[in-house]
């Protein structure tokens, strides 16, 4: 009998159970797939309804892909959708029971990507923003222990204090620990064995310095 390729089979009395092989997210490993969370926590933590469309674009996933996750989680009344002429707007069914438990998880497991961006787009001499360390590597993917804090390189010269202030309503909101070191340009791109260790682990982009500067 040929092994099937991406499956396995467990033979139980004289029935077969077929178990497909999924990858999921390391950080949080409830969701069925990482595709499937990015989809959820995309949504959920957007400020805004997308289409299908754009959310595949903003999130780098194969337009089918994202169109059978959004059809699931609406069928599930985790999503709604709203018809603006031919599109089709996504967001987050806030009326279901689901929502408020769910946004939780998704925000401490996902969000602080977009809310260290929020906070540390507003601080003057912040040039980029990188986070490292394990909460970056299981997020890309790298087995390992669950991290137990959330490390953050803050390169440029902003005011000291604006930036752990910035850090700790992060911390406070999410629950992880946020430890800011910050580090000049120059700094940055010298060759030294933290910075090696740094770029050898893999970084997650929070501030690049070709975006725009936020004003509040």
């Amino acid at each position: 009998m040929a092994r099937p390729i991406g499956a396995f089979f467990i033979h139980i009395m004289e029935g077969t159970i077929r178990y497909m092989r999924t990858t999921a997210p390391l950080l949080l490993p409830l969701f069925r797939s990482a595709n499937q969370e990015r989809v959820l926590s995309g949504i959920f933590l957007a400020d805004r309804r997308m289409s299908i469309q754009n959310l595949s674009e903003h999130l780098n996933i194969p337009y089918p892909t994202v169109h059978r996750e959004v059809n699931r989680l609406l069928q599930a009344g985790l999503l709604e959708e709203e018809k603006v002429g031919n599109y089709r707007l996504i967001g987050p069914n806030k009326q279901s029971p689901y929502y408020r438990p769910l946004f939780e998880l998704l925000e401490i497991a996902f969000g602080p990507v977009p809310l260290l961006r929020k906070v540390l787009q507003g601080v003057d001499g912040v040039r980029e923003v990188v986070i490292f360390g394990s909460w970056a590597h299981r997020t890309l993917g790298q087995p390992g222990s669950a991290p137990e804090d959330i490390d953050v390189l803050v390169i440029g010269q902003p005011d000291v204090s604006q930036v752990y202030a910035a850090c700790s309503s992060v911390s406070k909101k999410l629950g992880w620990p946020v430890n800011p070191t910050i580090m000049s340009v120059d700094e940055w791109h010298a060759d030294t064995p933290f910075l090696r260790n740094v770029r050898a682990g893999g970084v997650l982009n929070v501030i690049d310095s070709s975006e725009p500067k936020a004003r509040s």
